[in-house]
């Protein structure tokens, strides 16, 4: 049995394996990303323009000991706004509110507004995403190779062109 609460926390670079395989389980992942974000964990936080969190089973050993294997990922990049990159979890985890908490956990400490590029045709994600409250910020047809892509974008109340602007 998984835990109904996914324990959030900051990647290190041992997971970086982990991160690695999860990410293979994207439709289209950016390798070269990610692994310039393993790079930059060693970096201390005010260098850093990665925000590489993972997901992590309580318990999955047999001995009982914690395993803090990563179990799912959010790769954020911060600039102007922040952007989510890439948004995976292993098979075994998904529908426990994995991918919601790693997308919340980065929505707490961005700056909004938030944008993820998302295949127009991945229901599961826009549904996601919409379900936080991200919306349609433009359609693209060169963001993906295998399908029309569309950004989202998150804005709270008191960002320019939030729900709560006029």
């Amino acid at each position: 049995m998984h835990p109904t609460d996914p324990t959030i926390r900051p990647a290190r670079p041992s997971d970086a394996s982990a991160l690695r395989r999860l990410q293979s389980y994207l439709a289209e992942p950016s390798p070269v990303l990610l692994s310039a974000a393993i790079e930059e964990l060693d970096s201390p936080p005010p260098t850093c323009s990665f925000q590489l969190r993972v997901s992590v089973a309580d318990r999955i050993a047999a001995d009982s000991t914690p395993d803090e294997q990563p179990v799912g990922y959010v790769l954020a990049v911060s600039g102007e706004t922040t952007h989510l990159v890439e948004l995976a979890v292993g098979p075994d985890y998904r529908r426990e509110g994995r991918a919601r908490a790693l997308c919340s956990a980065v929505l707490a400490s961005a700056t909004p507004p938030v944008t993820v590029h998302v295949a127009a045709d991945n229901t599961a994600a826009r549904t996601l995403y919409e379900s936080m409250g991200f919306v349609e910020h433009e359609r693209t047809a060169d963001q993906f190779e295998t399908s029309k892509g569309l950004t989202l974008r998150y804005c709270d109340e008191n960002t320019p062109d939030g729900p709560g602007s006029a």
